[in-house]
């Protein structure tokens, strides 16, 4: 009997996706859709200069970025 093993431990935490922006013209990167950042998530956690910031989607489709 061949066994797999789970494709996800339920202790692991997801893997981040890589978020890169479309260069613009100049080779200077575009902007990052939200969707992209969200994915199918309400919510996020952004690490920035050592804080812990949460960038959100309000069901009105606004965002809203909180330290």
């Amino acid at each position: 009997m061949v066994t797999q093993p789970p494709a996800n431990p339920p202790s692991a935490p997801p893997t981040p996706a890589l978020v890169q922006a479309a260069p613009q013209a100049g080779g200077r990167p575009g902007p990052l859709r939200s969707a992209d950042l969200l994915g199918a998530l309400q919510a996020v956690e952004i690490e920035h200069n050592g804080l812990v910031y949460r960038l959100q989607s309000t069901r009105a489709g606004k965002l809203i970025l909180t330290k």
